[in-house]
């Protein structure tokens, strides 16, 4: 079981919409994904259309006070299941904070969840920031995907989380944690900017970054709107190819044998 934390502190970079279609295209392909909506802004939650729940988020388990497996719930798409989020959940950064192991405690609860073999990927939808929520969401991933906007004030961004992983790293919390890669995002090939972009990038992480781009399209904006992901809103659509063949480009850099993403 492979855990993934899909992490930039900075909002409007497509990070949740990234987590909610590389989960389901993953579930697509056939493997058994769970995604964890770590924001208490829960909109993977709603993105799916599942209401936001306080008493099902991770609040509890993050306090030692009930189980990951008994916050899960299957969505309506095949292979993919959801630990859902409330604004509960912003109250548990004051009292991880408080804690000595606020960490790992992520981490240990994942370990438990890792024996039960039920899922190939644990996918964490992480916070818009660099809170306690996100940092010992990266202490608890095995590797980490950063969703990139195609603009300058991305590579900034860029910069602040690549130090974050590693000083998590150095922290002795997770000295493993790899940056799996970097998908770029809101591409707009009619600009010389994101092409700019997608180069500065590959100049300084030539093996992290995806060939696959995820273009700027109002499909893409909408989905989450109606409770849908890109594929059940726009099947056909170049949002849907897109993130598609960046979970087959995900796939093939874990060597899984997941087949073609249809």
């Amino acid at each position: 079981m492979n855990v993934v934390a899909i992490a930039n502190q900075k909002g409007g970079v497509g990070k949740t919409t990234t987590a909610i279609s590389l989960s389901a295209a993953l579930a697509e392909a056939g493997q058994r994904v769970l995604l964890l909506d770590l924001d208490p802004q829960a909109n993977a939650t709603s993105g799916l259309g599942i209401e936001p729940d306080s008493e099902g988020s991770m609040y509890y388990p993050l306090i030692g006070e009930a189980k990951i497996k008994d916050k899960i719930i299957p969505t309506r798409i095949e292979n993919l299941s959801i630990v859902p989020s409330g604004m509960d959940l912003a109250g548990v950064e004051i009292e991880l904070a408080r804690s000595d192991d606020h960490l790992t405690r992520l981490r240990k609860l994942l370990t438990a969840l890792k024996r039960g073999k039920q899922y190939d990927y644990v996918i964490l939808d992480t916070p818009p920031s660099l809170g306690v929520l996100m940092t010992t969401s990266l202490a608890s991933a095995d590797e980490v995907l950063i969703p990139l906007q195609c603009e300058w004030f991305g590579l900034e961004g860029l910069a602040k989380i690549v130090h974050i992983i590693e000083q998590i790293r150095e922290s002795g919390a997770a000295p493993k944690l790899k940056l799996e890669g970097i998908l770029m995002t809101m591409f707009d090939g009619r600009t010389n900017l994101s092409r700019q972009v997608v180069e500065e990038v590959s100049n300084y992480f030539p093996d992290q970054l995806y060939e696959n781009v995820i273009p700027r399209t109002i499909r893409i904006g909408e989905a989450p709107s109606h409770g849908k992901t890109i594929f059940e809103h726009d099947p056909s659509g170049i949002g849907s190819r897109s993130y598609r063949a960046a979970a087959q480009e995900f796939l093939l850099r874990h060597s899984e044998v997941g087949g073609p993403i249809a």
